[in-house]
């Protein structure tokens, strides 16, 4: 998993609150278990007319936001069903870091799992985030995870909670298999004395 230390990029807004991870990625996409060419997909119903063509009106078709790397999203974002393929198109259509002032919990994991920093904030620091992200290409945030601070354009700062180990996981890039990686020598060193006491085994 690519490490998350400071992203700097174009924050896109999105002032819908209760985002479902159907709206995120729709059912239609599930048919994959691998986690690139989601990106296609991400907001789909949203992004494309009925014919297929984009809709110029949604954000993420906006010249301006095309390459965000930044959501600022309403309130719970990320609700409804379980699915990880949600933090899979986000990933993959490039954006590394969804802030709102909450996600639904299994989302909130998910994106941790799949290098995604989700933040929690208060409505008043949204709504500053929100003002900032609708700059253009001008609402270029800065999410230093060590220091936990987000930067705006121009240049306030607003400082935010992380669960410890969470942090840790995400600034040296581990997702589960990482972590059990981790641990590699003492599983080996585990699995040689297991073998010399327990040959039956």
């Amino acid at each position: 998993m690519e490490k998350f230390e400071k992203l700097t990029g174009v924050a896109a807004p999105l002032p819908v609150v209760n985002i479902d991870t159907d709206m995120i990625i729709p059912k239609d996409y599930l048919k994959t278990i691998k986690r690139t060419g989601l990106g296609k997909g991400l907001f789909a119903e949203a992004r494309y007319k009925e014919d297929g063509t984009l809709n110029e009106d949604f954000v993420l078709n906006k010249p301006a936001y095309q390459n965000a790397r930044i959501l600022v999203a309403g309130d719970n974002f990320g609700c409804g069903s379980s699915r990880e393929h949600a933090p899979w198109a986000l990933l993959d259509f490039g954006i590394r870091c969804v802030i709102s002032t909450s996600f639904a919990d299994i989302f909130y994991n998910n994106c941790f799992k799949n290098g995604i920093l989700p933040i929690v904030v208060s409505q008043d620091e949204l709504d500053k985030l929100m003002d900032d992200a609708s700059r253009g290409s001008n609402a270029v945030l800065t999410v230093d995870l060590e220091a936990q601070e987000i930067t705006g354009p121009d240049g306030g700062r607003i400082k935010f909670e992380i669960d410890a180990f969470k942090r840790h996981c995400l600034l040296n890039g581990l997702d589960d298999i990482g972590l059990t990686l981790e641990k590699a020598g003492s599983i080996a060193s585990f699995e040689k004395t297991n073998a010399v006491n327990h040959p039956w085994a």
